[in-house]
């Protein structure tokens, strides 16, 4: 692998050359990173968000890319780990890890070969998350702005006219693969492997669906009443499916209470399988893979039951679902296909503070249902040996509608980003893979369903609206997910996330001068929706 990595790195340096400017060998010039509170941004297509323009990481980027295409002669696998519910500080790398009960061994090594963000963003939950990813839209833009909840998403249709970046990549010449949740409509037109994925393999809905109305402690009233219990029953497919292109998904596993608990190991014995079916092909591939677990109510594979230091759930799951991940690297590896795949993992939003004690962690403040960084801020690691350098960690700002474009730049084909609707997500493939890649994304923007919360520029984030979560008549009584949206804050409530990450102090009143900088990139985000209108009335 050292060799290998070498080998690129030499034939990128030879290429980077050609299109750098010379620097005297005894006199590097020196870089000074990029202020993106202060920088400047352009728009590479009128329906594209601005960016920060980095000139010399992109030929970087380009070069490392066409020595890896010379190499292995096509573009680089990608693979793409979303997990469920997971929170910032649950894997080592992290914080977390055996620090809160549940060491992740495999995915610290991931992290240390590869690069770490400390500023992902995904949305608030996991529908509009699993969409914005998809399409690089954000939520209002499309229409998915909430979860699918138990009943409606066997008939929804939530991605109807949207275009998937797995049906890009397909015409870009990649086998695509979708395995595990997908929770974006479960009609025959809208399941994945109709919308742009060649198979698929997995659950069409949330993994509460299946198991919660079982639990007799939370439902007796259906569990013990047989007409309920059968109505329950028939709300979804409660089975995994499995389809190809043209078909309507078929039950091929029976979901109870019972068989849960195999769910993920079923799930990564399919990915390794089709990656195995990969070995010596001559195209590409492109698999998207979101675990069951580590989503209420936990049900940790009896090999892991008890077996985290945690000796919870939650925590036995996050175990085992670091142990998947091991297997998925291994199976690249043993399929000869290790150096040519870029990993990218992250959460699909912050952990579930309903269900405590039983949950993830976070180091901030609020949880899953909430524009705070504990719904939001997600844990990010990319990895390709020999190309993203090993060690790598920056708090550049990274939203997951990103994967969208960067997917497009990593395949050779970033002219297949639609230009009839406008796109969110930034092409990122610089600050991946640059050694000292800086993020190309200025402005994160912070939406609660349809209603518009605020923005972070740098290390200040400002919020026009809050949310609250405390309700007398929820339960729990303070539950992110069921918060409510206040009306504008007359002066907005400014917070700066490196000396109060926990955002507990509004300081607008002392940021005067700061301010004018965030309301003029929200003005800008918000004369967007005048030529290319959201799906959804905005407010």
């Amino acid at each position: 692998m050292a060799m290998t990595r070498l080998a690129i790195r030499a034939s990128a340096i030879a290429l980077a050359a050609m299109t750098m400017p010379a620097v005297s060998a005894a006199q590097p010039a020196p870089v000074k990173p990029v202020d993106a509170f202060l920088a400047k941004t352009m728009r590479p297509a009128p329906n594209r968000e601005p960016v920060i323009q980095h000139p010399r990481q992109s030929g970087a980027a380009q070069a490392a890319l066409a020595a890896a295409r010379a190499k292995f002669g096509r573009p680089p696998n990608i693979v793409m780990i979303l997990m469920d519910d997971v929170g910032w500080s649950d894997l080592g790398a992290f914080g977390g890890g055996i620090a809160v009960g549940s060491p992740t061994p495999n995915l610290d090594r991931l992290a240390a070969s590869g690069l770490r963000l400390t500023s992902a963003y995904s949305q608030p939950s996991c529908t509009p998350t699993r969409s914005s990813l998809l399409t690089g839209r954000l939520p209002v833009r499309t229409g998915l702005l909430k979860p699918y909840l138990p009943g409606e998403n066997s008939a929804a249709t939530g991605l109807n006219g949207e275009v998937t970046l797995a049906a890009l990549l397909k015409q870009a010449g990649y086998t695509t693969q979708a395995i595990g949740k997908w929770h974006l409509g479960g009609a025959k037109e809208t399941q994945p492997q109709n919308v742009g994925f060649d198979d698929y393999y997995g659950i069409l809905t949330s993994s509460d669906d299946y198991t919660a109305w079982r639990e007799p402690w939370r439902n007796p009233d259906l569990v013990n009443d047989p007409d309920r219990k059968a109505w329950a029953a028939a709300g979804e497919t409660m089975a995994i499916v499995s389809g190809r292109t043209g078909e309507e998904a078929k039950p091929v596993y029976p979901i109870d209470l019972d068989t849960i608990r195999f769910v993920d190991e079923k799930f990564t014995q399919r990915a390794t399988d089709f990656i195995a079916s990969r070995k010596d092909q001559a195209n590409p591939f492109f698999l998207y893979f979101g675990t069951r677990g580590a989503h209420f109510d936990n049900y940790p594979h009896p090999a892991f039951a008890g077996k985290s230091p945690g000796r919870y759930p939650f925590k036995d799951v996050i175990v085992e679902l670091d142990h998947r991940v091991g297997q998925v690297v291994a199976a690249l590896r043993q399929a000869g296909q290790l150096d040519n795949t870029i990993i990218m993992i992250a959460s699909d939003n912050g952990p579930m503070a309903e269900t405590f004690p039983d949950m993830g962690t976070t180091p901030f403040r609020s949880a899953k249902g909430s524009i705070y960084e504990g719904g939001i801020r997600t844990p990010f690691i990319a990895s390709w040996p020999g190309v993203i350098a090993p060690g790598r960690v920056s708090d550049g700002l990274f939203d997951l509608m990103d994967v969208f474009a960067t997917s497009l730049s990593l395949a050779g084909r970033p002219d297949l980003v639609p230009g009839d609707r406008y796109i969110d997500g930034i092409d990122q493939s610089g600050f991946l893979l640059a050694d000292n890649g800086e993020s190309a994304r200025r402005v994160e923007y912070y939406w609660a369903t349809n209603v518009f919360m605020g923005a972070r520029v740098g290390e200040f984030k400002f919020l026009v609206r809050d949310q609250k979560t405390e309700s007398d008549d929820s339960w729990p009584r303070s539950s992110p997910f069921s918060a409510s949206v206040s009306e504008l804050i007359y002066g907005g409530k400014m917070f700066n996330l490196y000396i109060d990450p926990k955002e507990e102090h509004a300081l607008a009143p002392l940021k005067q001068p700061q301010i004018p900088v965030l309301t003029h990139a929200i003005r800008a985000h918000l004369d967007t929706f005048k030529s290319y209108p959201a799906k959804v009335p905005l407010r």
